[in-house]
């Protein structure tokens, strides 16, 4: 029994002798160029992934300029459905009509409403504001010179931003008149 002893501790002192050895030149060679290999694979994927989210943002841009009017135009199909009830009315009742026009109005100012749309309706008297104001004329008036008489055309905003100023006619001094 002795004798098949000896051949196992043979085989673990051999094991041993290659774990401690160290590695050849050509093993190292050969890890060197695994991990280059998995480093360049990384980079290929991470600039692929990042082309990726470039490509998809700039769509994401794109989509938002091209649908960026689609609230607004949602809000205005009722509007387009009410004028086109009104002219098929044959009925000849003018308050039937009036009514009808008014509903279109007040559908039109909730998709105004709905998409942040407010008017700029200066009243005569108020001072003249060249950031909400255009003055189209100015006549002679008792009133302070530069401000409001009347209004011709509302002016509106959107989110703050003017998309037209509000027409108005303003006061000239006096002495501007000659």
């Amino acid at each position: 029994m002795n004798e098949q002893n000896p051949a196992p501790e043979e085989e673990l002192n051999t094991a041993d002798q290659a774990e401690a050895a160290p590695p050849s030149y050509e093993d190292l060679q050969a890890q060197v160029a695994e991990l280059e290999g998995r480093l360049k694979d990384e980079e290929l994927r991470g600039l692929a992934n990042e082309q990726n989210l470039r490509r998809r943002h700039q769509q994401e841009i794109a989509d938002a300029y091209k649908f960026a009017g689609q609230k607004f135009a949602a809000e205005m199909l009722p509007v387009k459905d009410y004028l086109e009830m009104a002219l098929l009315d044959q009925s000849g009742n003018f308050d039937a009509l009036k009514m009808g026009v008014q509903m279109t109005l007040n559908e039109l100012q909730k998709a105004f409403d709905a998409t942040h749309i407010k008017e700029i309706n200066p009243q005569p008297g108020d001072k003249l504001d060249p950031h909400q104001h255009q003055a189209m004329q100015a006549e002679e008036s008792g009133q302070e010179a530069n401000s409001i008489i009347r209004v011709l055309k509302k002016g509106y905003l959107l989110n703050d931003r003017i998309l037209r100023p509000a027409m108005v006619v303003v006061a000239k001094s006096a002495e501007n008149a000659e």
